[in-house]
């Protein structure tokens, strides 16, 4: 009996080592999550869910053949269709997307008049066209008709590599007609041009990022060594878009995994006119996508954000090629939910390319489906919506009143306590904020609300201090005076 107690112990032992435990960061599997505090995944109840998804067939024009960027403009998306070389233009009316039209080729003076791998499209207010001709090498501009306007080919600058190819991937037009373009391979931003079609430089510029041991190597190296090296240069970006303000938000996902955790990566950006960062990082995490990066179905490894999009109410959202997931943030940088995963089924994805918005719906352009997934919002998403809109509008106490309403769907949602403990920190509650803003670790607005609460207490008990100072340190010694007066008056 005692011997097989030990061979049982031992072949325990064997089946652990052969079989070692799954690491901390393993993966969850529910499909809408948030991070507590803790960094800790949080089941949460769906914000979106996915109602439709559009294909080329459905369309009856045969499948897209390998789609790599589309655009939305009010009630119509347009689809660069890349492997069919055409435009496909979809119209949403009464609630179904119908075929509009379907272009390949456009009028105007020029010796090509047909698309050759087209990559991407902008659609302005005027309803003109900026489209990405990617293998004919230029950004043709078109009028509403489909007729020429100007092409946007390599700038003939000195900054310029004249011998290189020039491949646009990405583009956005803002208002006065300035285009800004992705061109694949140039690694001094994005490429700017004026609205005559004039280069104007470059915006945007990648942190440059360099091994210092190969630094210090090219120093002492030869000509012919150094050639051989790998050059310095600025990461590149691989999407862009505007917000209603017309800044950019743009993404990369060109960078070392330590860097995510110290926020030197900044995989999310949002620029200027002058090209500099402003994108608000105040959450308890910054905007990284996933926390957690352990293997899950063979996948792992930090989340890759290959596009983003801006909704009206300064909340934006960005899609992670790794899991096939997308994360959308508040104004502040706090995560407000992720949802999706990599699959078959509708809203999950292949091989996610692009990312765009229809009023509060979200669309999903997969290349490897070849489809578009349309995903509306929940009442529970719309709770947040509003809680969020009423706050920026300075209604505290109705933004306050729904996140009260989010919290019966999910108790574990931090935001709403922190949402809360904000409103009540605008009307002046400074006491009842400290409470929601300790019950979810918030230091920093918790010292913000002690502040002032501490502040208001002092003013509104001025009186009593000031009374109290004066019985304490004033009254013994105006006594004290009062009694020697006496007693020099009675000595006389």
């Amino acid at each position: 009996m005692k011997r097989k107690c030990i061979l049982l112990v031992l072949l325990c032992f064997m089946v652990i080592m052969l079989f070692p435990s799954v690491p901390a960061l393993a993966e969850d599997t529910h499909y809408t999550y948030t991070y507590d505090w803790w960094g800790l995944n949080r089941e949460s109840p769906d914000a979106y869910e996915a109602n439709t998804s559009i294909t080329g067939d459905k369309l009856g024009i045969g499948d897209f053949l390998n789609p790599q960027g589309f655009f939305v403009r009010d009630n119509l998306i347009y689809v660069c269709d890349t492997g069919n070389n055409r435009i496909v233009v979809i119209e949403k009316a009464d609630g179904v997307y119908r075929l509009k039209e379907v272009i390949t080729e456009f009028t105007g003076e020029t010796d090509i008049n047909t698309f050759s791998g087209p990559m991407d499209i902008f659609v302005t207010g005027k309803g003109e066209f900026y489209i990405c001709d990617t293998e004919n090498q230029r950004v043709v501009h078109l009028n509403a008709n489909w007729e020429l306007v100007k092409e946007l080919v390599r700038p003939a600058d000195e900054t310029v590599d004249q011998e290189s190819s020039f491949y646009p991937q990405k583009v956005v037009v803002d208002s006065s007609g300035r285009a800004v373009v992705l061109v694949k391979n140039y690694n001094k931003g994005f490429v700017e041009y004026k609205n005559t079609g004039e280069f104007s430089g470059f915006i945007g510029a990648n942190e440059v990022k360099f091994n210092m041991i190969d630094y210090i190597w090219k120093r002492f190296a030869t000509k012919e060594q150094r050639a051989q090296m790998e050059t310095f240069v600025p990461t590149e970006y691989n999407n862009l878009a505007l917000d209603k303000d017309e800044f950019i938000y743009c993404t990369t996902s060109v960078f070392k995994e330590r860097e995510l955790q110290n926020d030197k990566a900044k995989p999310i950006r949002k620029l200027n006119a002058m090209g500099t960062d402003i994108l608000v990082r105040n959450g308890e995490y910054p905007p990284i996508g996933d926390l957690m990066w352990g293997n899950a179905a063979g996948v792992s490894g930090a989340s890759k954000f290959v596009d983003v999009t801006a909704m009206d109410n300064d909340t934006y959202f960005v899609i992670d090629r790794t899991r096939g997931r997308i994360f959308g943030y508040d104004f502040q940088g706090n995560l407000l939910y992720a949802f999706g995963s990599l699959g078959n089924r509708l809203g999950y994805f292949n091989y996610p390319t692009a990312l765009e918005h229809m009023d509060n719906n979200l669309l999903v352009l997969d290349s490897g489906n070849v489809s578009i997934t349309v995903f509306s919002l929940t009442q529970y998403g719309q709770l947040i919506n509003d809680a969020l809109m009423e706050y920026k509008r300075g209604n505290y106490d109705t933004s306050a009143a729904y996140w009260e309403e989010v919290l019966t769907q999910n108790g574990n949602y931090d935001l709403a306590y922190i949402g809360i403990g904000r409103s009540l920190l605008r009307q002046g509650n400074y006491k009842k904020a400290m409470e929601y803003f300790k019950l979810k670790y918030d230091e920093e607005n918790y010292s913000k609300a002690f502040q002032l609460y501490r502040k208001q207490w002092i003013e509104e008990k001025i009186g009593w201090i000031v009374g109290i100072f004066f019985t304490i340190i004033i009254l013994p010694s105006l006594i004290g005076f009062v009694k020697k007066i006496k007693r020099e008056v009675e000595e006389e």
